[in-house]
């Protein structure tokens, strides 16, 4: 090959590379970042210190009610909310006669369903569309909203899921419904939870309900079921104690793609192409209603069994580069968190406790290296980014501390309302939803 060929074959590559640099720059695809790992590997010189009256560039105040987490493509953000007429008390009592268990609930005669576009730099809402309506839906837990799922950004389509109350896909450029698919439920009992994870063009999907349990595909493209397999692990004969709500994340076995998803009292692996069970590994006691996305690193999948007897588990799929029998690695009982999912930054694993207990210990071998209180509720869950970890709180308070094997503050900020939603950085940018509005956060 010639020098002037080589230059320019160089010259197009570093090319390619800046833009796709670029363009990673202006993601957050889907709930926890790029990766779903809750890593913003972009993000440089955030402030650490922010309030109502300091380094908020906008503030936009969102209709209905949403824990879904925003997710952003160019200058748009998305997130997705939910508007609920309350149920007379007829008809709740009429409706609570199925209800197996004992929780405080929300019982609506009926919930419209909402996808909002938010311009980046004003915070305008530049598109409300509205997806559908959904009559006497099933309940949901008073901590949980009917829009808690978050949705996920890809080439120009929003895909947007509900639980049983519906999935669909939504033109971004045209604000238009691409398709919409109700035909999958459960029994959620406490209402949706689980967040979709993207592969290729299957939309994965997650459906412990407290009568059946089962993990389905649709096809990203017509919105049509193309898989769907049964949860194979036998379960406590308690309904209640059969739900569950966890995302699935992404492990590469021996070069293949796996989809790992935990669910009651057992984590599954399923080949994403067809939904074909690959394995499947008990927690050892009990573990439902999950919540929490596992993380991946080590050759380990990183998880909290939440509620039960609740616990920390490390679950071994691969040493030394090479695919073993997946089997638990190490567990602890410690402050293990009901809600926020852990996170892994280098050899330190990081999860908070729904009270506010934040744990550091050791990612190879479980041992406890630190752990200090931060506050009081926690349900969202902890963000790495520009060196940082940023936790917030139910009370509408963010911690920021530095990762390391010594705990160590570095502020602490509150702004009104309370988080539930996880929050989302690019550039030198963080936008964090609350239960009241969407802020954009970025220094004066």
């Amino acid at each position: 090959m010639n020098r002037p060929l080589r230059l320019c074959l160089c010259l197009l590559g570093c090319w390619i590379f800046t833009a796709q640099l670029a363009q990673a720059e202006h993601e957050w695809p889907q709930w926890r970042g790029p990766e779903g790992q809750g890593h913003a590997v972009t993000a440089t010189n955030l402030p650490t210190v922010w309030s109502e009256t300091k380094n908020v560039a906008w503030k936009t105040p969102i209709i209905g009610q949403g824990h879904s987490s925003p997710v952003i493509s160019g200058e748009e953000i998305w997130l997705t909310t939910a508007v609920d007429q309350p149920a007379d008390d007829a008809d709740k009592a009429e409706r609570l006669k199925v209800n197996t268990g004992n929780q405080p609930l929300n019982i609506a005669a009926k919930v419209t369903f909402y996808a909002l576009c938010i311009n980046r730099d004003t915070g305008k809402i530049e598109k409300n569309v509205k997806l559908w309506t959904v009559d006497k839906p099933q309940w949901v837990h008073q901590l949980n909203t009917y829009a808690s799922p978050s949705p996920i950004l890809r080439d120009g389509n929003l895909y947007c899921h509900f639980g049983s109350f519906g999935t669909g896909c939504v033109n971004t450029k045209s604000g238009k419904v691409v398709w919409m698919n109700r035909e999958l439920e459960v029994m959620h009992e406490n209402g949706p939870g689980s967040t979709p994870a993207l592969w290729k063009n299957r939309l994965i999907l997650t459906f412990d309900g407290s009568d059946k349990q089962f993990v389905a595909a649709l096809d990203t493209e017509t919105g049509e079921l193309a898989w769907k397999t049964f949860r194979s692990g036998k379960l406590n004969s308690n309904p209640q104690l059969q739900k569950s709500y966890c995302t699935p994340a992404f492990i590469k076995v021996a070069g293949k793609t796996q989809v790992v998803s935990p669910g009651a009292d057992w984590i599954y692996a399923y080949d994403p192409a067809d939904g074909k069970e690959l394995w499947r590994v008990a927690y050892g006691q009990l573990g439902f209603s999950l919540v929490p996305r596992p993380v991946v690193g080590h050759g380990m999948i990183y998880m909290s069994t939440c509620f039960g007897k609740t616990r920390v588990l490390a679950i071994r799929y691969e040493k030394n580069g090479k695919p073993v029998t997946p089997h638990i690695a190490w567990h602890t009982n410690r402050q293990a968190p009901k809600m926020p999912s852990p996170l892994l930054v280098g050899d330190e694993l990081y999860y908070l406790a729904d009270n506010g207990i934040i744990t550091c210990v050791d990612a190879h071998s479980g041992e406890e290296v630190w752990k200090s209180r931060l506050g009081d509720n926690f349900c969202s869950s902890p963000v790495f980014a520009d060196g940082k970890i940023f936790v917030f709180s139910r009370e509408g308070e963010c911690t920021v501390i530095k990762p390391g094997r010594t705990f160590q503050e570095i502020a602490t900020n509150q702004l009104d309302g309370g988080f539930y939603a996880s929050a989302a950085a690019i550039n030198n940018t963080l936008y964090l939803r609350t239960d009241k509005a969407l802020y954009r956060i970025e220094a004066n």
